[in-house]
């Protein structure tokens, strides 16, 4: 059985990085932090934030229902308030789905 390498996924990603995943700017990211406390990236000694998958998994949340649902942001705090228990699973459905709605367009733009 030969071996296979699994691709190596990053612990951390900085902010522009966070940023450009989004397609925002990176006060954006800021603010969002701000606003919404279950968002909370570890900081270095030079005060840099450190996102893992599970903050960018949150900020893709926060995204979605703010950028794409067109929630408040008051809205989007009562939502997530209001939803805890199913906010990790939401979001990794919301991730799942879109990379099936890009492998259909992909499938579609194929055909004649």
């Amino acid at each position: 059985m030969p071996y296979k390498e699994k691709p190596i996924e990053k612990k951390y990603f900085t902010i522009g990085e966070v940023a450009k995943e989004l397609g925002v700017a990176t006060s954006l990211i800021r603010f969002w932090e701000s606003q919404f406390t279950f968002i909370s990236p570890k900081k270095n000694k030079k005060g840099n934030r450190k996102f893992t998958q599970e903050d960018l998994k949150k900020i893709k949340l926060v995204y979605h229902l703010v950028k794409e649902k067109g929630y408040t942001l008051q809205g989007a705090q009562e939502h997530i308030k209001n939803h805890k228990e199913t906010i990790s699973t939401d979001a990794e459905m919301i991730t799942s789905l879109k990379k099936i709605r890009g492998f259909l367009e992909e499938m579609k733009s194929q055909l004649p």
